[in-house]
């Protein structure tokens, strides 16, 4: 079962010849290597290089065992770059090669050496990689399936689809694994074992059982405004205990640092400034964030929000939370200020456009409340509805483009419509 991931192949060959290190980041098992050993290399034969100036190496294998010794290496690589041709050097899990920042930076001064590798440790688990190479690394960032990458191997009707990828999420072994039981505890091993204990060793934290609880209430509350007082508050009524505001913002930075939690800021329209407090959280991957409430809170209405971030975040967009500020007279003459939000507003070169995710609309009360943020904003960007389940995309009288969750998610031009 061969998953297409075009996204991030042609990232790859865009960046092909570029001089600097190909670093491809991402939680663990999103496909990276996966991406290059087996993508990315059938691209380079189908294009006509030799096998030969293929090298891959994969690190964490026990017959590459020597390789992780520097000076086992580097001579190794000079003995095989026989030529002036051009050599393109694949390492895995390149993290557990000794010194591997000095080895990759004597590779690219070579002119005929491209150099492309992943890694799985803390590091190479962070959005801090690139400063390790010095300006001379250029990311690849690769997330969990899209929906219509989980829908290109997925043998059933869309509806299944999307009621599977909501609860089990896009990390590609779960497209290997058929029965629910096994999903579902392949989901919560592989947090508890391989993303908290990442941090956990990243970071040293000492309390492992407040980061956790932390991730808990994030995992409870996505797409709500939260910031760390209203999580010390919610902490103190769970567990009982104090955390300081101080601790919450850096647990909340560890795992939007990690990848597995990313965030939307506040920005106001009218005023064109950014407001730091509250933000929304959402999970890099439903299927881990269900793992973590043990699949009990499972609201189609914010999975789906989730899951349209998620797909804005892989279609290359800045997402934002769009306030609008109305200031009015109550009718005792006294200014009141109101707040209208918009969830995504979605940034891209010369491009925006403002989105609502809407579960259902089962009237035109429903959709009036809806689009009443929108019909505020005083420009002229393209405004758009996101809803369950919708006719064929259409524009009502408001201008307004309205359409389903399945039209955006399995259409790449939607939002161009």
């Amino acid at each position: 079962m061969e998953i297409k991931r075009d996204i991030y192949l042609n990232k790859l060959i865009n960046k092909k010849h570029n001089g600097l290190i190909k670093v491809v980041t991402g939680i663990r098992r999103c496909g990276k290597s996966y991406l290059l050993f087996n993508l990315f290399k059938d691209h380079l034969l189908a294009e006509g290089v030799d096998k030969e100036h293929i090298i891959e190496i994969a690190f964490d294998s026990f017959e590459n065992k020597r390789f992780r010794d520097p000076d086992v290496l580097y001579p190794y690589l000079k003995e095989l770059i026989k030529d002036d041709g051009m050599y393109y050097v694949l390492l895995d899990e390149v993290q557990l090669l000794g010194e591997f920042e000095s080895v990759l930076n004597s590779l690219i001064r070579m002119k005929n050496v491209d150099v492309y590798v992943t890694g799985s440790n803390a590091r190479f688990l962070s959005k801090d990689v690139i400063t390790e190479f010095r300006g001379r690394g250029d990311e690849v960032h690769m997330h969990p399936l899209s929906f219509a990458e989980f829908m290109s191997v997925y043998s059933g009707t869309k509806q299944d689809g999307w009621n599977e990828y909501m609860l089990y999420g896009g990390l590609p072994p779960i497209m290997n694994i058929s029965s629910p039981e096994e999903k579902i505890n392949f989901l919560k091993s592989l947090f508890e074992e391989t993303y908290i204990s990442d941090i956990v060793g990243r970071h040293n934290v000492r309390n492992r059982a407040e980061l956790e609880e932390i991730l808990n209430i994030l995992s409870s509350a996505i797409g709500s405004l939260t910031n760390p007082t209203k999580l010390s508050a919610a902490f103190k009524s769970v567990k009982q205990k104090t955390i300081s505001n101080t601790t919450i913002k850096r647990y909340i930075d560890y795992l939007c640092d990690s990848f597995l939690i990313d965030s939307a800021v506040r920005y106001d329209i009218k005023g064109k400034k950014y407001i730091g407090t509250p933000v929304k959280y959402y999970f890099t991957d439903l299927g881990l964030r269900n793992a973590r409430l043990n699949f009990r809170q499972l609201e189609g209405t914010h999975a789906m929000e989730n899951i349209i971030f998620n797909e804005l975040k892989i279609r290359g967009f800045n997402v934002d939370v769009g306030v609008i500020t109305l200031n009015k007279t109550n009718e005792k003459g006294h200014g009141i200020r109101k707040q209208l939000e918009i969830d995504f507003v979605c940034n891209k070169g010369s491009k925006r456009y403002y989105i609502q995710s809407a579960y259902a609309i089962p009237d035109q009360a429903k959709m009036e409340q809806e689009q009443r943020s929108l019909m505020l904003t005083g420009d002229f960007f393209k405004k758009i509805i996101i809803t369950k389940d919708a006719p064929a995309p259409y524009y009502n009288d408001d201008g307004v483009l309205v359409m389903s969750v399945y039209d955006f998610l399995l259409n790449e031009g939607s939002l161009d419509n």
